[in-house]
């Protein structure tokens, strides 16, 4: 085990700080999610979007690194996390509006892809070759922890989350399944449905209950914590979905909102039982989504923030400005 403090990363100069550009609403965004009320963005460049009237217009914050930022957590309308590429990650305290460099390790080579926090001091963060970092402390240190995984391929770990009145659950390459019923002190690794990558996974309203997605539209639910499966079918109006989905929400109402390749956007209003497939005219690559205001969605991904109806179209046109 190793284990890193805050003192082990300098202050970062100001050239190294994301660059400011009018562009940045429009370049590409990979996850999105809410701080309270805001909304908040993170993608290329280290840019991170904030917006305080569900995505009409685009605030961008000061963050201290130019790298690609892969996801995005909010424990509360102040606390949030942010992980990318040098195994980078980054906390507010403000909503999002300022960053500091909590982590990074040049030498991994290699990115951090998701991150979750189950209280103000538990947090986790996975990544490629099986990269998986715990605290205990609101991230003033993090402990390289992978030996908790029964991984020894090192196996790229794409998501994790935490599924109610359960625990915590991590989905990644080649089917990787692992769970945890103990805060993350103790994992066990599953037998998944499928040997293809796993891009994401989430915890419906639903107790015990979760939903695993990935490569080709594969899509699976458990309502026992991963001890089974369950193929979910998806019909898109000419056949079968064969895009890969990316990633996933869970609105206030317990609505599941799924996107994908393609410009799939999939939504559940029966915890995941069934799904309604709309792929947008635009075909672009949707990798993140959000609530954004009278039932609306915030969807993120090529091309940047795209402001859509609660099925995913192009809603009413909006003024989006950096």
């Amino acid at each position: 085990m190793m284990l890193w403090g805050a003192g082990a990363v300098t202050a970062a100069p100001a050239e190294e700080y994301s660059t400011e550009s009018a562009q940045a609403t429009q370049s590409l965004l990979i996850d999105a999610t809410h701080a309270g009320k805001r909304l908040v963005v993170v993608g290329d460049r280290g840019h991170i979007l904030f917006s305080d009237d569900q995505g009409n217009t685009w605030t961008q914050a000061r963050v201290p690194t130019r790298q690609l930022l892969t996801a995005v957590f909010f424990l509360d309308e102040k606390r949030g996390w942010a992980v990318g590429h040098d195994a980078q990650i980054l906390a507010s305290t403000d909503g999002g509006a300022t960053w500091s460099k909590q982590f990074e390790d040049l030498a991994r080579e290699a990115p951090l892809l998701d991150v979750a926090f189950t209280d103000a001091q538990h947090g986790f963060a996975v990544g490629a070759y099986g990269a998986f970092l715990v605290t205990t402390d609101g991230g003033q240190h993090w402990q390289d922890v992978a030996e908790r995984l029964d991984n020894p391929d090192q196996l790229h770990l794409n998501a994790i989350t935490q599924v109610r009145e359960a625990g915590l659950f991590i989905v990644g390459e080649q089917g990787g399944m692992y769970r945890s019923a103990d805060n993350g002190q103790h994992w066990t690794k599953v037998q998944g449905p499928y040997e293809g990558s796993l891009f994401g996974v989430i915890g419906t309203a639903q107790p015990r209950t979760l939903l695993a997605f990935g490569l080709r539209g594969n899509l699976f639910r458990s309502t026992d914590f991963g001890d089974t499966w369950q193929p979910i079918e998806l019909k898109a109006a000419r056949g079968e979905l064969q895009f890969g989905l990316a990633s996933a929400t869970l609105l206030d109402d317990g609505t599941v909102v799924l996107v994908g390749n393609g410009g799939s956007v999939l939504r559940s209003t029966d915890d995941g039982q069934r799904f309604t497939v709309y792929n947008r005219a635009d075909r672009i690559a949707l990798s993140g989504v959000s609530a954004a205001g009278e039932g609306g969605l915030l969807l993120v991904g090529q091309g940047g923030v795209h402001l859509a109806n609660a099925e995913g179209a192009d809603g009413a046109p909006r003024e989006v400005r950096p």
